[in-house]
């Protein structure tokens, strides 16, 4: 039986541009920007899986953190079904405030491209759901 998944994403913001993970769905065709972060494990609070993840997909160190709010996201992907449970903080980072708005990054245990994108001109949607709201609301 699938499982419901407990995340924690991050969102810097700058300047206009939130910094995303680009993704594709190739069954549906169809391209998509996801926050930062990853799975808590257990024993873990989700902050600590907060800058777990962002040390173990970008080597940078996280400053502040802010939880801004705990959204569902039920979807497919690929074709199969998934559900996540999402803490969605707020982030600050001297290391990632040092990362051009024109870089181009990939994510270090997987490869995934990592970029800032304009918050108001995408043409993609946010995920995990409710991420849009959220970043909108920061700015």
């Amino acid at each position: 039986m699938p499982t419901i998944r407990n995340i924690a994403v991050g969102l810097p913001v700058r300047d206009g541009h939130v910094l995303v993970l680009d993704g594709r769905d190739r069954v549906k065709d169809a391209s998509f920007h996801r926050a930062l972060g990853g799975g808590i494990e257990f024993g873990e609070t989700a902050e600590q899986a907060l800058r777990r993840e962002f040390v173990e997909e970008l080597g940078v160190e996280l400053g502040r953190v802010e939880l801004l709010d705990v959204v569902q996201n039920i979807f497919t992907y690929e074709g199969r079904p998934g559900h996540e449970i999402a803490h969605v903080y707020a982030v600050e980072s001297d290391e990632i405030d040092r990362i051009p708005l024109d870089a181009r990054l990939h994510v270090l245990d997987e490869g995934s491209p990592v970029r800032w994108v304009p918050i108001r001109e995408t043409p993609h949607p946010f995920y995990p759901d409710g991420i849009a709201e959220i970043i909108h609301a920061r700015l």
